[in-house]
């Protein structure tokens, strides 16, 4: 029973020996997990830069869009002055021809 009870107490100081880790080894640990935080850093930046030029780029769009449409609604009101123009024209030179003609008789 003695020699069962020594071989049990060897047994585990002989794994507590073995199973302490070396200052190198937790040195590469914590580089290690320095390191894996400062991917995890950089991969938050880029998303937050991407996510940033995203919205750029949608707000350029937008700004576009904008631009057309207000380019748009002014063509149409130049045209419909153009065309009121037009009309008041042609509707003074009819006022002109009917008042020349009744002048004339």
């Amino acid at each position: 029973m003695r020699k069962i009870v020594a071989t049990l107490v060897a047994g585990l100081f002989a794994t507590s020996v073995f199973a302490q880790t070396t200052p190198e080894a937790k040195a590469a640990e914590q580089t290690a997990k320095a390191d894996a935080k400062q991917e995890k850093k950089a991969a938050k930046a880029d998303a937050k830069v991407e996510k940033a030029t995203a919205e750029a780029k949608e707000d350029v769009a937008e700004a576009k869009a904008d631009a057309a449409k207000t380019k748009a609604k002014a063509k149409k009101d130049a045209a419909e002055q153009k065309a009121e123009a037009k009309a008041d024209k042609a509707e003074e030179k009819a006022d002109h021809q009917t008042t020349a003609a009744s002048t004339h008789k």
